[in-house]
């Protein structure tokens, strides 16, 4: 009896190792470099779960579609964001995002945005940097223009270019010093009038694919880092309820175009690994591995699939003067697993508008839970009457 307990509790702890290394043998995320540029920067977005590629447009468009830029009722506007970011590890890791737009005539419009990451303090120790300890403070930033289009009255398209900076170093010698990247969007941007039942609803349709652009290299290696680059796709449709109300559902899914960092096969010595992974990866280019990341992970069509994040959201307006809004976002549980609800509000008056979001987490050890975004923004054309009223 007790021989065959000790074989049953040896089988079951044979079954749960390779549950756990089989899990840890698909684990596979994506592997960028300065991974801020995909934090998402403003409290509407983010209170609907990520979606931005279709919504209406808004100031903070920059960042998810500026081809909607040219469809905005304001002349021109600005929004003032902050995230302060992994709350449950740390905290003073913060988001700040600045952007603003200004149309141009009645079919284009120009738009700007300053994205600022800060990690905080953080102590070096000495016996890593060969100095004394000292306190550092890395950070990424970037900083955007771009150009929209209206081609019809249906369909717009834009174009941005990006510089992006990063200075997580320690220490300034030749093995590590900041790095530097230029990059470019390019969005599209469909938005029509379909009849529901005795409805006029507002259909969206949005592309962007952004952060196209060269490497990025920190020093000390001959190797450079690729950015995000990533294609997002979106649709929303807006349904007004009657004359002060109004209800919008939205979708986005996006992809990293960044091929697949390769992992150690079973036998492999470790010299031909990384003979192997300097040339599927390191010596790829960033154009070659746009193409590269739709067919490269080890799982084949299953596994790209799961490289697709999906988003759903959802917004409840009054008057345009009160919204509330939800959503949710789902990511592979091998390529990530960031899984969360968000729930926000939005206050709006004639020259501003206030939006806050939230984030709950589906697994309370999600550094992300209870995340919170603020965003004040500036309607240019709504400060201009009220200056004229006085």
């Amino acid at each position: 009896m007790k021989r065959n307990l000790l074989l049953f509790l040896l089988l079951v702890s044979v079954a749960v190792a390779t549950q756990a290394q089989g899990k840890k043998d698909m684990f596979n995320p994506g592997n960028t470099s300065v991974t801020s540029q995909s934090i998402a920067p403003d409290a509407r977005a983010g209170s609907m779960g990520d979606v931005g590629a279709a919504t209406d447009p808004d100031v903070n468009s920059q960042y998810w579609n500026p081809a909607k830029y040219p469809f905005a009722i304001s002349r021109a506007g600005l929004a003032l964001n902050f995230t302060p970011w992994l709350r449950q590890l740390v905290n003073d890791i913060n988001l700040g995002y600045l952007a603003g737009y200004y149309r141009i005539g009645d079919y284009s419009a120009v738009s700007a945005s300053m994205r600022y990451f800060s990690l905080g303090e953080v102590q070096t120790d000495d016996n890593v940097s060969g100095d004394d300890a000292m306190t550092i403070n890395p950070y990424e930033m970037s900083l955007d223009v771009a150009y929209s289009l209206m081609l019809s009255e249906k369909f717009s398209i834009a174009a941005a270019v990006r510089w992006i900076y990063s200075d997580l170093t320690y220490t300034y010698t030749d093995d590590t010093s900041p790095g530097s990247a230029f990059a470019a969007d390019l969005a599209l941007y469909y938005q029509n009038y379909i009849n529901i039942g005795q409805r006029e609803c507002q259909l969206g349709l949005g592309m962007n694919i952004s952060n196209i652009g060269s490497k990025i290299t920190f020093g000390g290696s001959d190797n450079s880092e690729f950015i995000p680059t990533n294609l997002r796709l979106g649709a929303s449709l807006m349904v007004p309820i009657d004359e002060y109300n109004r209800f919008t559902i939205a979708a986005d899914a996006n992809k990293l175009l960044v091929p697949t960092y390769p992992k150690q096969e079973d036998g492999e010595s470790t010299e031909d690994y990384q003979q192997r992974v300097q040339k599927d990866y390191y010596d790829v280019s960033s154009i070659s591995g746009i193409f590269k990341s739709f067919s490269d992970a080890p799982g084949g069509f299953k596994e790209e699939m799961q490289e697709v994040q999906w988003s759903v959201g959802a917004e409840y307006n009054y008057n345009d003067r009160f919204a509330l809004r939800a959503g949710y976002h789902h990511e592979s549980q091998n390529k990530g697993n960031r899984k969360y609800f968000t729930v926000g509000a939005g206050f709006r008056m004639s020259a501003f508008s206030l939006d806050a979001g939230y984030v709950i987490a589906t697994a309370k050890s999600n550094p992300l839970d209870q995340t919170l975004r603020f965003t004040l923004s500036f309607d240019m054309d709504g400060i201009k009457d009220l200056l004229h009223r006085r």
